[in-house]
């Protein structure tokens, strides 16, 4: 079975870069430590667009949903419930301490593993 990938596109205003950036600093290992969890990157645009890219790979969709069904993801996205956001994988969305969104829009683009390299040794 191939792994999965799970895309959080998040449109970020220039002025909110660095609170995402910051907010996602703070997060380290909330997501580490799942079950099928196998690969994390924040990915910040360089030119042309104002999308960031959050990239999780999963060993299976069953792993994912149970990861975000978690009381660790809870945890890490409680602040963004109630505000009329998609809530599915939006972990630069959040609201810490009356904080607005870091964000401005969210999409969650999904994908199965096809084919990987890595460097020869």
């Amino acid at each position: 079975m191939p792994s999965v990938v799970k895309i959080n596109v998040l449109t970020v205003p220039q002025e909110m870069r660095q609170e995402l950036e910051r907010r996602f600093a703070g997060r380290a290992g909330m997501v580490e430590s799942s079950d099928g969890f196998e690969w994390f990157e924040l990915l910040r645009p360089v030119e042309g667009t104002d999308r960031y890219l959050v990239y999780t790979r999963w060993r299976s969709e069953e792993d994912f949903q149970r990861w975000q069904q978690s009381q660790a993801f809870q945890a890490g996205h409680a602040q963004t419930q109630g505000h009329g956001h998609d809530h599915g994988h939006d972990h630069g969305l959040g609201h810490g301490h009356d904080q607005g969104p870091a964000a401005t829009a969210s999409e969650l683009w999904s994908f199965e593993v096809i084919e990987t390299a890595t460097p020869n040794p």
